[in-house]
C-alpha cells in the first residue's frame, strides 16, 4: 500500500519554526499537529511560547491545550493522539504537518517508536523519588549508567522523569529501556516522509533567545506562574519544571532577582537548543535550511517546493 505523506518541520526553540510552519500551512492547506511538550498544557501559554489564537485562525492545531498542568503525560500517549489526528486528517484529503522541538514526540510518530508495555509503578517510583531527595538526581543517573549505559547516555541527568522510567522499564521488563529504542530502528516509516530542519547561526538564535525571554517575561510571564500556584499547581510537577517556569517560582520565592531569572531562562534556554540540534542531526533524513541565509519567504518557498515535488512523485 502507498504511503501517504507526512511533512516535518523541526528545529531548536526560538528558531522561528511556528512562523514558518503557519505560513507553510496557509499556502499549502494543511492541519498542523504540535509536537512540543509543554504546549500540551492548559493555562501555560507565554513560558511554551504557544501560538496565538490570532495566528490560529484558520489554520487548525492539535495537540495543544490537551491535559491539565498536573496530569501525566508520555511521548506513548502523545504517539496515540498525534497518529489518531493524521489518520484524520487523511479522511478529509488534507495534508498532515507535524512540527515542534521535542524530539521524542516528532521520532515516537515518524518511526511508529516500540514503547515498553511496562506499567506505572507508584510505588516503585515514589521510592526512586526518596531516592532522590536523599542523594539527589545524579544517584539515580548513576544507576542508569549502570543498568543502561546507552540509554543513560542519551538523556540528560536532570530530565527526572524519563531516567525514573528507564529505571522502571529495566527493573520491571528485564531489558533495557534502549531495547525498545533499538527495536523501533529496524522499523520503517508508516509514513511517506518529508523532513525540514530549521537553522540559523549560533549567534543570532542565542540573540533571539535572549529577546523572547525578555519578551515572556514583560509579557505576563511571571503573572502567568503566580496564576498557576494560586491555582494548586505546585513546583514539584513536571509541567512546573519546565523552562521559565521553574526559574520565576525562584523569583517568586524570594531564592532570585528577576533579573537572575532572566540570565538563568536565557542559559538553560540556549543548552535546550544545543541538544535540540544534537538530537535531530542524528536524523538523516532531515533536509536543513538556513533561515538566516535564505531568508523565511524563500525559506517558505523552499518547504513549498518540497511538497509539491513530493506530491507529484506519489
Amino acid at each position: 500500500m502507498q504511503k501517504k505523506l507526512l511533512v516535518v518541520i523541526v528545529g531548536p526553540t526560538a528558531v522561528g519554526k511556528t512562523e514558518i510552519a503557519i505560513e507553510v500551512a496557509r499556502k499549502v492547506d494543511m492541519e498542523i499537529i504540535s509536537a512540543d511538550s509543554m504546549q500540551i498544557y492548559r493555562y501555560m501559554d507565554i513560558g511554551t511560547a504557544k501560538p496565538s489564537f490570532v495566528d490560529r485562525m484558520g489554520i487548525k492545531h492539535y495537540m495543544i491545550d490537551i491535559v491539565n498542568p498536573d496530569e501525566e503525560f508520555s511521548a506513548a500517549d502523545f504517539q496515540v493522539g498525534a497518529k489518531l489526528h493524521i489518520q484524520d486528517i487523511y479522511i478529509r484529503n488534507k495534508i498532515p504537518l507535524l512540527t515542534g522541538g521535542t524530539g521524542l514526540y516528532i521520532n515516537s510518530v515518524c518511526y511508529n517508536y516500540t514503547f515498553s508495555q511496562a506499567e506505572k509503578d507508584d510505588s516503585f517510583r515514589k521510592q526512586l523519588l526518596r531516592q532522590v531527595e536523599e542523594h539527589g538526581n545524579d544517584y539515580l543517573y548513576k544507576k542508569l549508567k549502570k543498568l543502561d549505559p546507552v540509554a543513560a547516555s542519551k538523556i540528560h541527568p536532570n530530565n527526572l522523569r524519563r531516567v525514573i522510567r528507564a529505571l522502571e522499564v529495566c527493573v520491571k521488563t528485564g531489558k533495557p529501556f534502549s531495547y525498545y529504542e533499538e527495536k523501533t530502528k529496524q522499523q520503517q516509516s508508516p509514513y511517506n516522509l518529508l523532513m525540514f530542519g530549521l537553522t540559523r547561526p549560533r549567534i543570532e538564535l542565542y540573540r533571539r533567545i535572549d529577546k523572547r525571554v525578555l519578551s515572556m517575561l514583560n509579557g505576563g510571564l511571571i503573572e502567568e506562574v503566580r496564576r498557576l500556584l494560586k491555582m494548586g499547581y505546585k513546583r514539584e510537577l513536571n509541567s512546573m519544571q519546565a523552562l521559565g517556569y521553574r526559574q520565576i517560582i525562584d523569583y517568586l520565592d524570594g531564592k532570585i532577582t528577576r533579573e537572575e531569572a532572566a540570565h538563568l531562562m536565557a542559559r538553560d534556554t540556549r543548552h535546550y537548543a544545543k541538544r535540540q540540534y544534537t538530537w535531530f542531526l542524528r536524523d538523516k533524513n532531515i533536509l536543513w535550511l538556513d533561515i538566516s541565509k535564505e531568508g523565511k519567504k524563500k525559506t517558505i518557498e523552499n518547504i513549498i517546493q518540497g511538497i509539491e515535488g513530493k506530491m507529484k512523485n506519489t
